[in-house]
């Protein structure tokens, strides 16, 4: 008897397909010999017949991508969520982010045809849109930010913070073990609930390398707290000649109303900070970045540390992040301040069509903003069973799971998405 398995088609067969020569306009050649090779693989254990592996091996590479990301629907109510990437860029950025794929004059003067300076249009921006700094430098992300400042400043020195804004934050990341790596040396003053001014002023001494000041950030810490502010802080250290650096995180260069209690660049500048340092994929709304803004004296001495170069941002991420200061609103901040009454409009809408029902719902603003601060708005409610169907959909459709029940919130989606994310949820709803 034929063994079955020999009319599976050959390798060379299966490369020389119509489907197969308009794959390798868009992907490579050893993705696309591994397609073939599932395909063939599935037909050796019986999951698929010999004469079906041309068809499947056409079929998946016509939905192969070139990147494994999917692209999903926030619908958690969450603005800046971490785990999918954060801010969503604007359109003004993402035109940016295609303009600088190519070559773009990055570091060339084209009216001399000489060298220039990385970032001078991302320094402009940001200095215009933040004129309580006197300059600004871009590395690639906010941890990288703070680990030049602490290097630069104060590697083989002190930094001294308080004990209580010693944080850790997401996935581990703790702030004692990044400044560690730098070679500095972690000065703790005051207790976890309570710091004072004289616990700074008893720390200070000649070996000091800088004061650090960090927003707590995902947490709040009530009752029996006493804290030190960045304008009781700056007197002091312009007395002793010792930097006065803080770490904002969540990067907001001017005060937002929606968020009383979030720092911002300008107003923490303006109480006399030496420098802040941000990220800015939270609520800046841009891509991935650390920003430095402050005195020039202190930025430009980090700049011209070794270690810039090392963090340095990338010609995409200075395009986009000038894009997003000096463009239209983002979308982190179009969700933020979304009108709550438009949004139970859009929910009623949703819910209409799937026979769900519509519930308050309070969305957040994430990313280790604003910590406990509530969004008012809506959402549809809907059996926990669909959140795995909506999150395996296409499109993929991220909600909140909360209390036994999936929570489907618009906040976060553009409502020109509106009709996709309909399709989405009616599409789980019948597979119920």
């Amino acid at each position: 008897m034929t063994d079955p398995r020999r009319a599976i088609p050959r390798t060379d067969r299966l490369l020389a397909l119509p489907a197969v020569e308009r794959a390798r306009e868009r992907l490579a050649e050893n993705v696309i010999r591994v397609v073939i090779a599932e395909a063939q693989g599935a037909a050796r254990r019986g999951e698929l017949e010999p004469d079906g592996v041309a068809a499947r091996v056409a079929a998946d590479l016509a939905t192969r991508g070139s990147s494994t990301l999917r692209p999903v629907l926030n619908a958690t109510g969450v603005v800046v969520h971490t785990n999918l990437g954060r801010a969503p860029l604007s359109a003004a950025a993402v035109d940016a982010l295609l303009a600088a794929s190519g070559y773009v004059d990055v570091e060339l003067d084209l009216r001399t045809g000489t060298r220039s300076k990385r970032g001078l249009g991302a320094r402009a921006a940001l200095l215009a849109a933040c004129p309580a700094a006197d300059e600004a430098l871009v590395v690639n992300n906010g941890a990288a930010a703070l680990v030049l400042a602490t290097t630069a400043l104060a590697a083989g020195r002190e930094v001294v913070v308080s004990r209580g804004e010693l944080i850790e934050i997401g996935a581990g990341f703790r702030l004692p073990d990044l400044i560690a790596s730098t070679g500095a040396r972690l000065r703790e003053v005051g207790t976890t609930n309570r710091t004072h001014l004289r616990d700074y002023a008893d720390a200070i001494g000649p070996d000091t390398g800088c004061l650090l000041k960090v927003h707590p950030s995902n947490f709040r810490v009530e009752g029996f707290t006493s804290g030190v502010s960045v304008a009781e802080l700056a007197p002091l250290a312009a007395e002793r000649g010792v930097p006065l650096i803080v770490d904002l995180g969540s990067g907001l260069l001017a005060p937002d109303p929606l968020l009383p209690d979030e720092p911002d660049a300008a107003t923490t500048l303006a109480a006399g900070a030496d420098a802040v340092t941000a990220s800015g994929d939270k609520l800046l709304g841009g891509p991935q970045a650390g920003i430095l803004l402050g005195r020039s004296e202190i930025v430009t001495r980090l700049a011209r540390h070794p270690l810039a170069r090392a963090v340095r941002a990338d010609k995409l991420a200075l395009a986009a992040l000038e894009a997003t200061v000096t463009g239209a609103a983002p979308p982190v901040t179009v969700a933020l301040h979304a009108d709550p009454a438009r949004l139970r409009e859009r929910v009623e809408r949703l819910a209409e069509a799937v026979d769900g029902t519509v519930v308050a719902h309070d969305g957040r603003v994430g990313g280790g903003g604003a910590p406990g601060v509530p969004l008012p708005g809506w959402a549809v409610r809907l059996p926990a069973a669909a959140a795995p169907l909506l999150r395996s959909g296409h499109p993929a459709v991220l909600p909140r799971v909360h209390d036994g029940v999936c929570l489907v919130d618009p906040r976060c989606v553009p409502e020109s998405e509106d009709g996709r994310l309909t399709a989405a949820v009616v599409a789980a709803v019948d597979r119920l």
